[in-house]
């Protein structure tokens, strides 16, 4: 067990990740893009808590349908470009998660929680004004699924796998 602290991100079906990963290493300026394509649900939670954590998340995991989920667009980050996803279940799942853990909430984390997929960060904002254009011109809304839970341990680098907690079943 360590302090440092813990991220909470959504697994997804191989072909919506397939997506996400190739646009991120295509867009994300390589030496800052030391991570696969994530949507982040928790940015730090206590690692001091870190048993607790991973018996809820195998708890709610295991009796969690697999989550359906639409992106309909893109959103501009200022300095990057992301994909809005859409995901009741998901908004449902990460409230609850908040209400249990709001004593433990980083400002960051207890704002509202817009999901999504960021594919370029940390560029100029007409560069990426630029990759937002380009992309929305040519993009198709499509659906994917989350599968599941993974939590990280964040050092300062590359994040640390803590644990994975599939969901139990899949959607129709």
């Amino acid at each position: 067990m360590t302090d440092a602290p813990l991220i909470l991100t959504l697994d997804m079906d191989p072909a919506s990740f397939q997506r996400f990963d190739t646009e991120r290493r295509r867009f994300f300026p390589p030496e800052r893009n030391v991570l696969a394509a994530h949507l982040t649900l928790f940015h730090a939670l206590p690692g001091a808590e870190e048993p607790g954590i991973v018996r809820h998340l195998s708890t709610l995991a295991a009796r969690t349908d697999a989550l359906p989920f639409t992106v309909p667009g893109l959103r501009s980050l200022g300095r990057g470009v992301a994909y809005e996803v859409d995901c009741d279940g998901l908004l449902v799942l990460r409230c609850g998660l908040a209400a249990e853990w709001k004593h433990w909430l980083t400002p960051q984390d207890a704002q509202g929680f817009r999901p999504h997929v960021t594919v370029q960060n940390k560029v100029s904002p007409d560069e990426a004004r630029n990759l937002l254009e380009a992309l929305r011109a040519g993009f198709q809304p499509f659906e994917g699924l989350g599968t599941g839970l993974r939590l990280w341990r964040y050092r300062g680098g590359p994040w640390e796998a803590v644990g994975a907690f599939p969901f139990a079943a899949r959607a129709a």
